[in-house]
């Protein structure tokens, strides 16, 4: 997961998307169940090998931790262990209080947060990164490194991954995609189906992976909420680079996120001859799977189609799953209203189109 500092080259950026399973700390850690797990490091924009964690190297690198559970000024409480390797006066106490300062929603109370020194961050997230999450784990340095990134633009960054990581955006992986209001509003799906977003790819095309735009785009998010007006974007695509509604939609998917698909229900009476058909506009805000039911009169051969929001385009039709129903399944994918057209065929009675959406 890439990290923000201009003065750097986007080779020393690039940071993890951890995956794969966890394994123990160092031989410490493996004793001790409060101790961290392992983090496999990732691919980087170098095509040099992926590092291999060996427990041993860990524990040389890490001789212990310091924290654990904290209950912080909100009354929240959060987990976070400090490296022995930091000098004291680096608490965890501190940087719990910083996370609970960051925008947030109950996914806080899922995270570890460790808290090294760049060897130790490295030695875990890999050569080249400068911090790392996986799974409601997150890792960073608890110092500025190199020239001015600090440790606070480092968890924006992966904690934005922790929010996507506990959030839903199907039918896609949030924290590949983003979260279903900022993916939806950055036309993550559309952008993807012209090959210009490369959802999960942590190699050739990272600047195009919008997992890691939200990830940036978390981060900007946060620190103008605090005043921070810098609004610095050296490591990702400009063109992700947020505007309002896209920052908007960020905190939404925050504080709001998506609680799931919502249904409508359509009735329409159609008359004996009926000539005209039955037009039913849907307004889609969000991508994501669409469900179309229609249940027709008796003996009906009515017609159910979809068609794109200025009419001209046909997308799906619907099929008979029963001997009054029809049915359609798609994909909403940037387009912001479509439209349904009914048509009858002659038989008198009531249509009902359920329609449920992202």
């Amino acid at each position: 997961m890439a990290l923000r500092n201009s003065r750097l080259p986007l080779v020393v950026l690039a940071a993890a998307v951890l995956v794969g399973a966890l394994a123990a700390l160092g031989s410490r850690a493996s004793a001790d169940p409060a101790g961290p797990a392992a983090l496999e490091a990732p691919l980087h924009f170098d095509a040099g090998p992926v590092l291999s964690l060996r427990p041993a190297r860990l524990a040389a690198t890490a001789p212990g931790w310091r924290g654990g559970p904290i209950t912080t000024a909100t009354g929240e409480t959060v987990v976070v262990r400090v490296s022995d390797s930091l000098p004291p006066d680096n608490t965890p106490e501190h940087w719990a209080e910083f996370l609970t300062s960051l925008t947030h929603g109950p996914e806080l109370s899922l995270l570890t947060m460790y808290v090294g020194t760049l060897d130790e961050v490295q030695a875990a997230c890999g050569d080249r990164a400068l911090g790392c999450y996986s799974g409601n784990q997150l890792m960073v340095p608890g110092e500025t490194v190199f020239d001015g990134t600090t440790p606070e633009e480092i968890i924006r960054h992966e904690y934005g991954h922790h929010v996507a990581f506990n959030r839903r955006n199907p039918p896609w992986v949030a924290v590949d995609w983003g979260p279903k209001n900022w993916a939806s509003s950055v036309d993550v799906c559309a952008r993807a189906g012209r090959s210009e977003a490369f959802p999960g790819d942590e190699g050739s095309n990272y600047m195009l992976n919008p997992g890691e735009a939200w990830a940036e785009t978390y981060r900007l998010m946060d620190e103008q909420k605090v005043g921070i007006t810098t609004a610095s974007w050296p490591i990702i695509s400009q063109t992700f680079y947020p505007t309002e509604a896209a920052l908007g939609a960020a905190e939404r998917d925050v504080l709001q996120p998506w609680a799931g698909p919502r249904a409508t229900v359509f009735k329409h009476v159609f008359p004996k001859k009926a000539k005209k058909p039955w037009w039913i506009r849907l307004q889609t805000p969000l991508d994501g799977d669409l469900k179309i039911s229609a249940t027709l009169p008796s003996a009906a051969e009515h017609s159910v189609v979809l068609l794109s929001g200025d009419r001209t385009k046909v997308l799906g039709r619907a099929e008979w799953v029963g001997q009054r129903v029809k049915r359609l399944t798609s994909t909403v994918c940037g387009q912001r209203s479509l439209f349904l057209r009914v048509t009858s065929s002659g038989t008198t009675g009531t249509v009902r189109v359920s329609v449920t959406q992202p």
